[in-house]
């Protein structure tokens, strides 16, 4: 009799031991698999078990939850949706994040390690702590200022402080309410559709993913390669520039908008910007300080994030003196992202420097304890200090009785720069307007803001589209908004 209970309790052990190494296999061995099987919804019950944390403009949350009363509980709502789409994202429980929803996932969700009190607890219980919060740098009367200034229309702008790199601004239109594709249901499908289908592409974030020929804004750089090359020495000095411009090696000529540009100096010809001047003078500076300058702008960097990704501007590096001659006035393969654009005249109202731009102050937990902050942030020099103060004075002039006159703001001071960019097929296609600039009030010791702005406006005549008459007005209530 004992022998038989000794047995069953060794079938018994043998049984437990087999139960236990299963478990260990389904915990430990098989845990990710099981973590990643679509059919698991634990993950996601979890993740919108409790609310999101919230996306800071100005001190305001523009983002919140709404208890749905079912499985995947809390949904992501949004204040003034379609005014911060292109910063904070969406955050969808069928379509995922992103922007800041995504890059600040972690702290939002409150899955981020940092968020917890007590981590070794939470990991034993599963727990996750609340949400924390996302601060953002934005301006909101900058960023209003913009949003509405394009009114619909196609296009972005992008607005730093030059001493700091901080992004004040970021909007792009036409743009959507991004609250249309939080939820799980049948709606949310539609909203898809409709917005991945919409010609216009809503969905497109255009101050910061896509990339635009920047016309005259870009001899800006091409002044500054030239300056510190030591090609031009004397702004009032004539360049020996013919109008016609004939591209070397070519029977291509180059020809300007208005008249008065053979042999113009460099302060009229950016003045009134020539092409034919801009044109030699980058091909006199030469490729090497050419490529050199406008990679010290943020030129060809692929690792741009603020924190979510920058598509990368471009500047040829292989070019024939021909086509330098067109990359130098901001034409050819030459392509910019707004926010690029802005960058460079930040570097010039900030003596030469180019700060890295940033979105995000601080991060914090939901009782506002801080998590993490932006910190020290890396800088370059893209030109020398006394070729950044030249430009600025190039600049100022050409808001004060140049192409940029609509920029100007009483009691400020105000440097621009205008540009008209061609594309498509033969330059066909209707162009970009472009306007680049920054703004001090007379009263302060350095500029404040930094503002690039495009405008693709396709419902426009082509003879009326200018960087000066579309885009300078938008610029100058962004800067106004932020000197206010």
């Amino acid at each position: 009799m004992t022998r038989h209970i000794r047995r069953a309790a060794a079938f018994c052990a043998l049984l437990l031991a087999a139960l236990l190494v299963n478990a260990a296999r389904v915990q430990v061995v098989r845990s990710e698999a099981y973590d990643g099987n679509p059919a698991n919804r634990r993950a996601a019950i979890a993740r919108y078990a409790q609310p999101r944390g919230d996306i800071l403009v100005g001190g305001v949350p523009v983002t919140g939850s709404r208890d749905t009363g079912e499985q995947l509980r809390y949904e992501r709502t949004y204040l003034d949706g379609p005014l911060y789409a292109p910063v904070t994202g969406f955050a969808s429980q069928v379509y995922g994040t992103t922007f800041l929803e995504h890059s600040g996932d972690g702290v939002l969700s409150g899955s981020d390690p940092l968020l917890a009190s007590f981590p070794l607890w939470d990991d034993v219980t599963r727990g996750r702590p609340a949400g924390g919060d996302v601060v953002t740098t934005l301006n909101p009367r900058a960023q209003r200022a913009a949003f509405e200034g394009l009114d619909g229309r196609k296009g972005a702008v992008a607005a730093v402080e030059p001493s700091t790199g901080r992004v004040l601004a970021l909007v792009s239109s036409p743009s959507y309410d991004p609250a249309a594709l939080s939820g799980n249901d049948a709606r949310t499908e539609r909203a898809w559709a409709r917005l991945n289908g919409d010609p216009d592409r809503p969905m497109l974030n255009r101050a910061v993913r896509q990339t635009y020929p920047p016309g005259s804004t870009f001899k800006v750089v091409t002044a500054a390669a030239a300056l510190d090359a030591g090609v031009i020495t004397d702004l009032d000095a004539a360049t020996d520039s013919p109008a016609p411009y004939r591209l070397p090696g070519t029977r291509t000529r180059l020809t300007n908008e208005g008249d008065g540009c053979e042999d113009a100096p460099l302060r009229d010809a950016f003045e009134w910007s020539c092409n034919t001047v801009f044109a030699k003078l980058g091909v006199d500076t030469g490729l090497a300080p050419m490529t050199r300058t406008a990679q010290a702008f943020g030129f060809n960097d692929l690792d741009v994030r603020i924190p979510f990704a920058v598509a990368p501007s471009t500047f040829d590096t292989s070019l024939d003196r021909a086509q330098l001659a067109l990359s130098s006035i901001g034409q050819y393969n030459t392509r910019a992202t707004p926010l690029q654009m802005a960058m460079v005249s930040a570097a010039v109202a900030d003596g030469g420097q180019v700060r890295t731009p940033y979105l995000v102050e601080r991060t914090t937990r939901r009782g506002g304890a801080t998590v993490s902050t932006a910190g020290s942030r890396p800088s370059r020099q893209a030109m020398l200090p006394s070729t950044a103060r030249r430009l600025r004075e190039l600049m100022t002039d050409v808001v004060r009785e140049g192409t940029g006159v609509n920029a100007a703001i009483p009691g400020a001071i105000v440097g621009g720069k205008t540009g008209t960019a061609q594309h498509g097929l033969g330059n066909a296609g209707i162009p970009y307007a472009w306007f680049v600039s920054w703004a001090q009030d007379v009263r302060d010791m350095e500029p404040r803001v930094a503002v690039a702005v495009v405008v693709e406006d396709g419902s426009a005549r082509r003879g009326d589209i200018t960087g000066g008459g579309m885009a300078a007005p938008i610029a100058r209530a962004v800067m106004e908004a932020v000197l206010d």
